[in-house]
């Protein structure tokens, strides 16, 4: 008899947090086998463990290698569920995003949560990575026709090239084409208020959820 879908999700998050990139492959099939939502399995079980895990890391109680590792058990079990998810059979094209940590940060373990999520939620990823110049922010979401354009950091110093962003894309009058997000554990929802972002979440679940409204996906 299958386990209770509760508490499969309970230990998918659990393998995460303890770096079992093997077990999570095991629970991850037994997860499928018992026909409960690929997508849930995702998002309340392995994403729901690495947010635990980037907890740990502002706690200082996990460090950057802690993190690699429960990465891999993360990444291990989404390649047993995502193979899985339903197919978009509407034909819609995808929301673009470009995502990014603002220049002077390199820490990128929330905006690559983030990013993950996004792509598994149904939008198409330019990914800038870390320490990126404000200028390709606005270059690549011109280029690519993104609907969103997502910016972290971690440190209150390059908290202000938020505001750079969205001040060079007012200079050029495309500001209304784009959705903006910020986030981060220094940023608040005052902040973003204040610099004119449309969008903000404490969290990569949140952050998903936010895109979605903006851009009116259900």
């Amino acid at each position: 008899m299958a386990r209770e879908k509760g508490a499969l999700l309970a230990q998918l998050s659990e393998c995460v947090v303890e770096m079992e990139d093997e077990t999570v492959v095991d629970v991850a099939n037994e997860y499928l086998g018992a026909g409960y939502p690929v997508f849930d399995g995702i998002m309340d079980g392995l994403v729901d463990g690495m947010d635990k895990v980037s907890d740990l890391y502002d706690e200082e109680e996990y460090f950057v290698t802690d993190v690699l590792l429960c990465s891999d058990a993360m990444y291990a079990g989404l390649d047993v569920l995502r193979p899985h998810l339903p197919v978009e059979e509407n034909g819609a094209e995808k929301p673009r995003v470009v995502i990014g940590v603002v220049e002077g940060d390199t820490h990128d373990i929330g905006k690559n949560l983030v990013k993950i999520m996004m792509d598994t939620a149904g939008f198409e990823i330019y990914d800038l990575g870390r320490d990126v110049p404000l200028d390709d922010f606005v270059e690549k979401a011109v280029e690519v026709g993104a609907s969103i354009i997502c910016m972290s950091t971690l440190m209150t110093t390059t908290m202000p090239g938020m505001a750079a962003v969205i001040g060079k894309l007012e200079e050029r009058g495309i500001r209304d084409r784009f959705k903006v997000m910020v986030g981060g554990s220094p940023v608040s929802q005052k902040y973003a208020n204040d610099i004119g972002a449309d969008g903000y979440s404490v969290n990569a679940v949140g952050a998903v959820k936010k895109a979605k409204e903006l851009v009116g996906i259900a």
